[in-house]
């Protein structure tokens, strides 16, 4: 056992997305986390080696529609530190696990909710997804091309940049702060309040008079010519981002600009022909051979590499930024610690395979064990 965190204990209601992403990373820092899953769980993957969320921790199946699966619940959070659930508001309530009947067991309790649109608000018990938490907080309208609609980025934006790591430095100040206390609370974290604080240093340039509220046109948004990705002649892609002059002075005799056209880089009006420029620069060599040239320069340069591609890259090797386990390639734990390094992932499990053997070592007896089995709430 190894980590920064280890020595925390995680009680996780299993859900989807954020909510695991967030107690994935609690056990990759050491954490011991105990999924609690449904009887008959919902999955997307045909075997639990690829549900990479689930990783480094073990699982339990327990019937939370049943009395004994919630007073089984209940005891396991007299001995938690935390306890990260993801329904919709009230539902914990209503299953008898809320946080006022989880902190009339243990005070000391941080108790870690996920939504989307909050626990208050005329939207709080409405689905939704990523892409329309990151439409109300305004980032979708600015993510993408002029002229062109906006562009969703994955689901990496609210689900885990505004969600899963929020909700994780929200337990952590919580935990930090019931050194002092020595009183638990519970931690609110909504994907719309998160990427809506993701995006305060855009909302500054923009406030500032510095951006647009029109997607395209801006520094970062591919309005920039020399912050955008080009394709190559073997119709692949490398992106550059040489925003500051003395990096764009590099690109710029690399590439081969001219004197005149260098000078455009400060004028606006000369963007569009610098563009051009440089898609028909970039189209002349391979995404390799840009490579050779313009990387392990400052020309803030990077190729775009596919899924496949990025865990071969050289830098990435270096680093071991990916690693493979039970034949799937996946990333490792991030950030690093010089003195308590992360512990490699271990195989996800099935749904339930620790049930019995982690209800003992949480301090269940034989007896209560077998009670649970008999009233068919527990699957082994």
């Amino acid at each position: 056992m190894t980590g920064p965190l280890h020595g925390l204990r995680v009680i996780e209601i299993a859900g989807i997305g954020p909510a695991p992403m967030a107690c994935m990373l609690l056990a990759d820092l050491g954490a011991e986390v105990l999924r609690v899953e449904r009887l008959e769980p919902e999955t997307m993957f045909r075997e639990s080696r690829f549900d990479l969320l689930s990783r480094g921790r073990r699982s339990i199946a327990l019937d939370l529609k049943h009395a004994a699966g919630i007073s089984a619940v209940l005891r396991l959070s007299e001995r938690a530190d935390v306890l990260i659930e993801g329904f919709r508001p009230g539902v914990t309530e209503r299953l008898g696990l809320g946080p006022a009947q989880c902190h009339a067991r243990n005070p000391r309790l941080i108790y870690g909710r996920m939504t989307g649109w909050g626990q208050t608000g005329p939207l709080a018990n409405t689905a939704g997804h990523d892409i329309n938490y990151i439409a109300l907080s305004g980032a979708l309208h600015a993510i993408g091309r002029a002229g062109q609609p906006p562009v969703p980025p994955l689901n990496l934006l609210a689900d885990f940049g505004g969600g899963a790591l929020y909700l994780v430095v929200g337990v952590l100040a919580a935990l930090v702060e019931r050194q002092q206390s020595g009183l638990g609370q519970v931690v609110d974290a909504a994907m719309v309040d998160g990427v809506a604080h993701l995006s305060t240093f855009i909302r500054a340039l923009f406030a500032a008079g510095a951006w647009t509220d029109r997607r395209g046109e801006n520094l970062l948004d591919t309005g920039a010519p020399f912050y955008d990705v080009y394709e190559t002649a073997d119709a692949k892609y490398v992106s550059v981002g040489a925003l500051e002059p003395r990096f764009f002075a590099v690109l710029a005799e690399r590439v081969g600009l001219s004197g005149e056209e260098r000078a455009y880089y400060a004028d606006r009006r000369r963007w569009p022909e610098l563009r051009a420029r440089f898609a028909a620069i970039f189209r002349e060599k391979t995404r390799d051979a840009w490579c050779e040239l313009l990387e392990g320069t400052d020309a803030c340069f990077a190729p775009v590499l596919s899924l496949a591609e990025a865990p071969q890259h050289p830098h990435n090797r270096v680093r071991n930024t990916f690693l493979e386990v039970s034949g799937v390639v996946q990333a490792a734990p991030a950030p690093r610690f010089d003195r308590t390094p992360a512990r490699e992932p271990s195989t996800p499990p099935d749904p339930g395979a620790d049930s019995e053997r982690a209800l003992y070592d949480w301090g269940f007896s034989e007896q209560e064990v077998a009670e649970l089995r008999a009233a068919g709430c527990i699957r082994v």
